[in-house]
């Protein structure tokens, strides 16, 4: 059970949750979803707040399903916007590739942020106050919000009930985020943490078998770099189709040649005609559950 100033909007899988905080020290926002989904990201602010004005938006980190409606409700409220300090360069000269933006062919708009925050911080929101923690591994700056108090962790990519954000760094000359992964989700298990409000997902309490779930796919990963990079490869065509609703499946060859990302996977690990990729990415995900062909489309069928 969430304190009641507390409110989880809980999205599907092309945007993040966003954690909508109110009191009397002003509403505030974590994170704002991807750019497609802005203004269904402010609509849903605005129905909670009734009125109200967004007072801040906070990151956890900035790839683009967490920061893409930044501007959006910037724009629209005039809020403070506060990023974690090790994102502040990448922001400040939008370097789209260490973003994952074009590199894996996501969008997000440029925006402007106000202050940072660091982890050893404290930053009060709802009326609560909140640790800042380091959360490094699926992105080096990211951090996560802490609530001794109400035992609360704000966990962003760091940990999902199933999982975490894909570990992308390992798979291009950075090995050393598997440990920074680990250290992570050892900083969490240290804490008493009773509930978990997760970057995409269900709030969950049962904390420790998410961690041995987690630490699990983490040495399998270690084991077999291939795996994730598999891995890394679905979650990119899943992504792509959750914003365009469609592909053509006789499009998916050109399409895995074209994106960097999905190409430096092919070259560095999958060794794979575009062909071959993009038959083998249709029927795996398709055994998984998450595409359907339809009419010569591939069609997800996650949640949005």
């Amino acid at each position: 059970m969430l304190p009641s100033q507390i409110h989880v909007l809980e999205r599907g899988w092309l945007s993040c949750n966003s954690v909508l905080l109110t009191g009397s020290d002003g509403t505030a926002l974590i994170d704002s979803g991807y750019g497609a989904h802005a203004p269904q990201t402010a609509a849903l602010v605005a129905h909670v707040l009734a009125g109200e004005r967004l007072a801040r938006l906070v990151n956890t980190h900035c790839h683009s399903d967490h920061m893409g409606g930044n501007r959006a409700l910037e724009e629209a409220h005039g809020c403070r916007v506060t990023i974690p300090a090790g994102e502040a360069p990448l922001i400040d000269a939008w370097d789209e590739q260490a973003l994952v933006l074009s590199f894996a062919d996501q969008r997000a708009e440029r925006f402007h942020y106000h202050d940072t925050l660091a982890p050893g911080d404290v930053i009060r929101l709802g009326e609560i106050d909140w640790q800042v923690l380091a959360a490094p591994g699926h992105d080096l700056h990211a951090v996560m919000f802490y609530s001794p108090d109400e035992r609360i962790l704000i966990s962003g990519d760091a940990l999902w009930e199933d999982g975490f954000g894909v570990i992308v760094p390992a798979l291009f000359d950075r090995l050393e985020a598997f440990e920074e992964t680990r250290v992570t989700l050892e900083s969490i298990a240290r804490r008493d943490v009773r509930t978990v409000i997760p970057g995409h997902g269900h709030v969950f309490t049962d904390v420790s078998h998410a961690l041995d779930r987690a630490f699990g796919r983490l040495e399998s990963y270690e084991e077999d770099l291939l795996r994730l990079a598999r891995h890394c490869a679905k979650v990119m065509i899943v992504f792509v189709l959750l914003e365009r609703r469609r592909m053509a499946v006789a499009d998916l060859p050109r399409y895995v040649s074209d994106v960097a990302l999905l190409r430096a996977l092919n070259a560095r690990y999958l060794g794979m005609t575009p062909e071959a990729l993009a038959e083998w990415l249709v029927a795996d995900l398709a055994r998984a559950g998450a595409v359907r062909v339809e009419h010569g489309h591939l069609l997800p069928l996650v949640r949005a």
